[in-house]
């Protein structure tokens, strides 16, 4: 592909000499720990491993910080670059075709641009694991390429790297967030924890993809912030080439210090496709549901006291969208099933009933990897491996604001 050229990509970057950094994994806010249970069905066997955190920082700079993890999680990632049939029968082949350096180029120069810092932490991702940058760089713009990739005639469920389902309520009795991970199968045993510390001292926490920035999934950091994602299928008139990648914007959720400016980082960034965020403050016992697109358009709903169930299509933004059938499928299950208690959202997110379009996904081609519930009032955010009915929780972590402050001013201590 005489297009491509890794140095004019890496700003002079190159290999660096970092100071030895702890890697122990993260104990004062991990209240249980057990083996994770990441798959279900075909291909569960993968996903039947400890789902590994790692502490990394406070580093110099973002290619340390990815340089770091991508040494960490090299075996990891390069497994999920053999498995992942999106990149190989399509991202990659594209790539290199000459009619891609039009949307390629500026698709990457914009977002160096604008967050330099997050393309840096690529940089040291792909110099870490070994993996071939151009190819760390199309799973983490999977969404903004793929959507301009021709079809060919393969169906639209062919190209589906990822979807969600979220159910969400702040009512007096109960405030909680309950997301299913569902992504592609070329993930299931394919994910980790980065535990990312800042120089300024202030950390967060992000289910991470392999090979990608912290986190398309969900996170929370030490101001008590924290957000579940889901994607929605805007159509082709609506989507515009070269626009800030998703996985950009969440990693930069991830800084946020407040509800503003967490509202602020999304209005900035003018994306290629859209996507869906869920924004939880523990502090002020709120959440809201935004739903973006193209030439910055957005939509604010806070979420009240009537539950209210996301999968992956647009709500209240009103713009043209492929109608998605698996996620009206799910759409309509949620609306007959009981939503009283946290259980009963739990038995929502586990439930099977439609055999072709299940909330709870176990292939062939997407799969549940766990279930994430963010309880205000408790202040936790809990990882559950499996069906989420069956409740196997695999990590619990505090994300008081408060406590989180006091653990990490007790560590500097």
């Amino acid at each position: 592909m005489a297009w491509w050229n890794d140095s004019e990509y890496v700003d002079g970057v190159g290999v660096v000499l970092l100071e030895k950094m702890g890697d122990g994994t993260m104990v004062t806010e991990v209240v249980a720990w057990k083996s994770a249970v990441t798959g279900a069905g075909e291909g569960a066997k993968m996903g039947r491993e400890r789902l590994e955190m790692f502490e990394v920082g406070p580093c110099k700079d973002g290619y340390g910080m990815g340089l770091l993890i991508g040494q960490r999680f090299s075996q990891l990632i390069r497994s999920r670059v053999a498995r992942d049939l999106i990149l190989q029968d399509q991202l990659r082949p594209f790539a290199h075709t000459p009619q891609s350096q039009s949307l390629l180029k500026p698709l990457f120069h914009n977002n160096r641009s604008k967050f330099p810092r997050y393309w840096d932490e690529l940089l040291g991702t792909a110099a870490g694991s070994g993996v071939p940058l151009l190819d760390i760089l199309l799973i983490n713009f999977r969404k903004e390429i793929l959507a301009f990739i021709p079809k060919g005639g393969k169906s639209t469920n062919e190209d589906t790297s990822d979807d969600c389902s979220d159910v969400l309520v702040v009512g007096e009795s109960m405030a909680v967030a309950a997301h299913n991970e569902d992504a592609n199968v070329a993930l299931v045993g394919h994910t980790y924890l980065i535990k990312g510390i800042l120089p300024d001292g202030m950390f967060f926490v992000g289910y991470t993809y392999a090979g990608e920035l912290p986190s398309c999934a969900f996170g929370f950091n030490s101001h008590g912030l924290a957000f579940t994602l889901n994607s929605v299928p805007p159509a082709e008139e609506e989507i515009v080439a070269g626009g800030i990648g998703r996985n950009f914007i969440s990693r930069d959720f991830l800084e946020a210090t407040s509800m503003d400016d967490a509202m602020n980082r999304i209005r900035s960034s003018e994306v290629s496709v859209g996507h869906s965020y869920n924004l939880i403050d523990t502090s002020t016992r709120k959440i809201f549901n935004v739903e973006t697109a193209s030439r910055k358009r957005i939509s604010v709903y806070e979420v009240g006291k009537t539950p209210y169930f996301h999968a992956n299509m647009y709500l209240h933004l009103h713009i043209n969208q492929v109608q998605d059938e698996n996620s009206i499928s799910r759409q309509k299950r949620a609306a007959i099933m009981t939503k009283m208690s946290k259980g009963d959202f739990l038995s929502l997110l586990g439930d099977m009933d439609n055999k072709k379009y299940p909330i709870y996904m176990t292939g062939p081609l997407l799969h549940t990897l766990c279930t994430a519930v963010i309880d205000l009032d408790e202040q936790t955010l809990s990882i559950i491996a499996g069906n989420p009915k069956e409740g196997d929780v695999s990590h619990v972590f505090s994300i008081s604001p408060n406590k989180l402050k006091s653990c990490h001013d007790s560590e500097e201590a």
